[in-house]
């Protein structure tokens, strides 16, 4: 057995994975990413719900896929909002081009945060904070902007 396929055959990696080890960082931390988020924003909707007596979001239901997908687009983007103002210049230069890549907003925005998930080492605890203050305003039915900006001294 050679040394280059001594490593091809971990049992740890799923066989449809990238083998290159970036593309497999970068598939990774979108999976995680894009479960966090629907963590986040479905928690959001289900409370939203609850508080305004309304029955709970359904999978099958069109228009709550549609809330649900606005939710995380209006979550991702509050959140590069907040974010994109602190980065310095050799940061915003690395996450220039998923920012400006065609396609889907949300998808866009997904790869934004991927990007940032690996150029910051406190966007984990950012994105706790984004996800504290989304979780605030839902519950309080206040105004997104407004909270998120008083949360990180903008407003």
């Amino acid at each position: 057995m050679t040394p280059s396929s001594f490593f091809g055959t971990s049992l740890r990696r799923d066989p449809n994975q990238p083998a290159d080890l970036n593309a497999r960082i970068e598939a990774q931390l979108r999976e995680r990413l894009e479960e966090a988020v629907d963590f986040v924003c479905l928690d959001a909707l289900v409370k939203r719900r609850q508080a305004l007596s309304l029955p709970a979001p359904s999978a099958d239901n069109t228009r709550d896929r549609e809330e649900f997908t606005q939710s995380v687009h209006t979550f991702l983007a509050e959140l590069w909002s907040v974010i994109a103002p602190t980065l310095s210049g050799e940061q915003r230069q690395k996450v220039a081009a998923p920012e400006r890549a065609p396609g889907d907003e949300t998808q866009r925005l997904l790869a934004v945060h991927v990007a940032l998930a690996r150029e910051l080492p406190d966007y984990w605890q950012r994105f706790e904070a984004g996800r504290t203050a989304y979780a605030e305003q839902i519950e309080s039915g206040g105004e997104r902007r407004g909270l998120l900006g008083r949360l990180f001294g903008r407003g």
